[in-house]
């Protein structure tokens, strides 16, 4: 369609799911993910640990802020007309700018390339709410328009980053993630956008996915240039295999529960949104600490093997909990499934003491949650 008026979808839509221009935009904000994950390896290559969760927590913000904002106004109102289609793909635009400067972020704390493409994806993303404002009434109009000031007011203040002195960005930039966190709770404190449950887990499942496949295709072509120049197998192929057994039963454990069937109101739906940062960002250093338990054993990493471990073990347990936090726990039944995925967390950042085969130890450990949580859930059916 050219061009129909802007107004809500319904929560109670059937069969809603993902349209191909929100896939296509998955996959350009995975190019900023993988520039993240990148720096970050290098980073905790050459011991600067400290720096480098910083820099990673910094510019990881950024990337998945704006696509959560993107995420759930189209589910409240895709209308995929050409303006719509447009003001998309100007906000992809704009994060492959961000990607391109979040080396220099990451590095040299200069912002100036990501609040460009900061500055790109959400005016953008303004001018659609004014243009849902444009088309709505009442509190929906209201709501809209308080979106629309909201993201203005923190965009100034990302632009005024970049002349505030360099030592005290990151303090700033604290302060100015507070207040973007803040938009949707305020602007919609009278009157709640029509998001659609089932879509928005779909999205949020959907990028899941797509951080976990970055993170194997990280991790391989990892693995094959350490065999190229140094034909190390018999160490490389217990990192492989841990790792692999990692991201699969992450992605069996974040898809073993429906998630929607909690997603009834902003109540359940905001903080559930705001905890997948620590989802994405988890998922997608497990294969940064991949990479660096790999240039580990090669002899290329100036680290600890403990340090090595630690990068692929923490990550890995703090997306078992944060996926057992947000909506696991929910529909776990009896004392035994709920501790599952916590004592799996602890157990598996234990594995980093493991000496050479912590991470297939940790990938193990993994898999035997797996086992124990279908062993489980299907007793429990049984029984009931």
């Amino acid at each position: 369609m050219t061009y129909v008026p802007m107004t809500s979808r319904s929560r109670h839509e059937s069969h809603r799911a993902s349209t191909p221009l929100e896939l296509f935009f998955d996959l350009c904000f995975v190019v900023a993910v993988a520039q993240a994950g990148r720096q970050l390896v290098h980073a905790l290559a050459e011991d600067h640990v400290g720096a480098g969760i910083t820099g990673y927590l910094f510019v990881f913000f950024g990337v998945w802020w704006a696509w959560m904002n993107f995420t759930w106004f189209a589910s409240a109102y895709d209308v995929d007309d050409v303006p719509y289609r447009i003001a998309t793909l100007v906000q992809i635009a704009g994060v492959l700018i961000y990607a391109a400067g979040i080396p220099r972020a990451f590095n040299d704390n200069d912002w100036t390339i990501c609040v460009l493409g900061y500055v790109v994806m959400r005016l953008a993303l303004t001018v659609q709410w004014l243009r849902a404002a444009a088309g709505e009434q009442g509190a929906a109009r209201r709501t809209a328009l308080m979106y629309a000031i909201g993201l203005l007011v923190c965009q100034a203040g990302w632009v005024a980053l970049l002349a505030a002195p360099e030592h005290s960005r990151r303090w700033l930039f604290l302060a100015l993630v507070v207040c973007e966190l803040l938009i949707p709770a305020v602007a919609e404190r009278s009157y709640q956008t029509h998001w659609h449950p089932h879509h928005i887990a779909e999205r949020y499942g959907l990028f899941t996915i797509i951080v976990l496949g970055e993170t194997i295709a990280a991790s391989t072509v990892a693995v094959q240039s350490a065999i190229d120049e140094h034909e190390a197998l018999g160490e490389l192929l217990p990192i492989a295999a841990g790792g692999l057994l990692l991201v699969f039963a992450a992605w069996w454990i974040y898809f073993a529960v429906p998630a929607h069937d909690r997603l009834r109101g902003n109540r359940e739906a905001i903080p559930w949104g705001y905890g997948h940062y620590v989802i994405f960002a988890s998922a997608a250093a497990i294969g940064a600490g991949l990479e660096v338990a790999i240039e580990h054993a090669v002899g290329k990493a100036h680290v600890s093997a403990l340090a090595a471990h630690l990068a692929v073990c923490v990550p890995a347990a703090l997306f078992l909990a944060f996926v057992w936090l947000l909506h696991s726990r929910h529909f776990k039944r009896g004392t035994a499934q709920q501790l599952v995925l916590p004592l799996t967390a602890l157990a598996i950042l234990a594995c980093a003491w493991a000496g050479p085969l912590a991470v297939l130890w940790a990938g193990l450990v993994a898999s035997a949650s797996v086992a124990v949580g279908v062993t489980l859930a299907d007793r429990a059916r049984s029984g009931a």
